[in-house]
């Protein structure tokens, strides 16, 4: 190659770069990558990020990657076999399913972001994970209504207060609840779904009061027709999630609430697939065998029903900033 075709080719790599805002004089020289120096390096070439928080959120995540490798010995298989891993989870992901959500849920990830996060002061009630079924498409609902269409399981009935942590009743809080049916599948796992069940939407009244009718949920496993249920085989663990009711609570001036309700007895409490139960968040429901309560509650047809009572307590963005520093500080 002449000089005068390097110094063309020079200036149009330059060209190039500074489209995508690079300067390449000033970028480190890094070559002869090592075992050794690999880490450094990469270090380095990401110096120029104008992000301090993501230069220190790629640093750490470098520094830890790199060690995994090292202290592991991987080998070229499993680091193949760890992309193939990571394509399919994604390939498997959906507007209605999120499979990374699933892997992030099954290794706990998600309740470690969750508790470091989401700390509440001690009256308060505990977060739990989201888990993958969350959509956006929850019909609203009147207190007292049905989230659930007939014939989806066995009759339930909930109610209770959203309230501060002095015990004030909050008016207004949006409720989102969801939770599996009898086949213990939600509503997005059926391909035939066209429209949203065993979800809805409410408000608390000025009291703070809510209810709605739904369906006992049952434990279930989480998808595993996935890369994730393979995964669950390779490690001998199951797939089970307790029996569960989900919750996501928001109003102006309080911080954001996702939570769940397990129930008392329930055998995979201990064992929960995606680490979600909190003591705290364990309900023992009562069975109502007086039918006329079944119907006056607005259920088609007479014959017992669960009941639950279950007041949820919400935190200002002060109090679960004094709880995060306590927890840093423990």
């Amino acid at each position: 190659m002449s000089i005068t075709s390097t110094i063309e080719s020079a200036l149009k790599a330059n060209q190039l770069a500074a489209q995508h805002g690079i300067d390449l004089s000033k970028l480190p020289k890094i070559m002869d990558m090592s075992a050794d120096s690999i880490t450094s390096n990469v270090h380095a070439i990401n110096s120029t990020c104008p992000d301090e928080r993501t230069k220190f959120i790629f640093k750490n995540l470098i520094n830890h990657l790199h060690d995994f490798i090292r202290e592991t010995s991987i080998t070229t298989e499993e680091w193949m076999s760890a992309i193939h891993f990571l394509t399919q989870t994604g390939q498997m992901c959906s507007d209605v399913r999120q499979e990374f959500i699933l892997l992030s849920d099954v290794l706990g990830v998600s309740t470690l972001v969750d508790a470091i996060n989401h700390a509440k002061p001690p009256t308060a009630t505990e977060a739990t994970v989201l888990g993958p079924f969350f959509t956006e498409d929850a019909e609203h609902l009147e207190n007292g209504e049905s989230i659930a269409s007939e014939g989806k399981g066995d009759y339930m009935f909930v109610e209770g207060r959203v309230l501060d942590t002095k015990g004030n009743p909050i008016a207004g809080a949006i409720i989102d609840t969801w939770e599996s049916d009898k086949n213990g599948l939600y509503d997005v796992q059926y391909s035939n779904r066209d429209k949203p069940d065993c979800r809805g939407r409410l408000m608390s009244a000025a009291d703070g009061s809510y209810s709605f009718r739904a369906i006992v949920p049952i434990p279930y496993t989480v998808p595993s027709d996935g890369p994730i249920g393979g995964l669950f085989k390779r490690l001998g663990r199951h797939a089970f999630r307790p029996a569960h009711l989900h919750m996501v609570i928001e109003a102006p001036g309080f911080e954001k609430l996702i939570t769940a309700l397990f129930f008392e007895g329930d055998p995979y409490l201990t064992s929960d697939a995606v680490f979600g139960v909190r003591t705290s968040l364990i309900v023992k429901p009562e069975i109502i065998t007086d039918e006329k309560k079944t119907v006056a509650r607005g259920f088609a047809q007479r014959k017992p029903h669960a009941y639950v009572k279950k007041d949820f307590v919400l935190a200002t963005p002060e109090e679960g900033a004094d709880a995060r520093k306590a927890s840093k500080r423990a």
